[in-house]
């Protein structure tokens, strides 16, 4: 059976995004709409559905290396922060918005706290990504 291993990942997020819309657990709050994804940006996201494309990256760094804190996830989507002429440093992502969308998930059933390492994916979202993932390559085959 394939899983999301074997998957592009940028299709995979796209898909993935369009199934979490319809999870009616896991919505953007109203600040979302107004809030920089880390302190190295220099403007809010631009594409509207950019929660639910978080929310689909989430779960696929949780299926790909297993559970991860806010702290790391917070590391792994940081970036550069432009600072004119001085030399560019790194800083993490903003923690709020991780950890909202992993509260949505864990109430959504798909993940769950492991204590002292963070969260992880539950087998039902194991099962959910891979049924996307068979899906996928099913209409590649096609």
């Amino acid at each position: 059976m394939p899983t999301a291993r074997e998957i592009d990942p940028w299709t995979l997020i796209t898909t993935v995004k369009e199934e979490l819309k319809k999870i009616r657990e896991i919505k953007p709050p109203e600040w979302a709409k107004y809030t920089k994804t880390g302190h190295y940006k220099q403007r809010p996201p631009e594409q509207e559905d950019w929660w639910y494309i978080r929310a689909a990256s989430i779960m696929r760094k949780l299926y790909l290396y297993g559970p991860k804190g806010v702290s790391r996830l917070r590391t792994a989507y940081g970036g550069r922060k432009d600072r004119g002429a001085r030399p560019c440093h790194f800083y993490k992502a903003s923690g709020h918005h991780i950890r909202v969308i992993l509260q949505q998930l864990e109430k959504a059933g798909l993940v769950e706290k492991v204590p002292g390492e963070g969260r992880k994916l539950t087998p039902k979202g194991i099962s959910f990504l891979d049924k996307i993932s068979n899906k996928m390559l099913s209409k590649e085959a096609e």
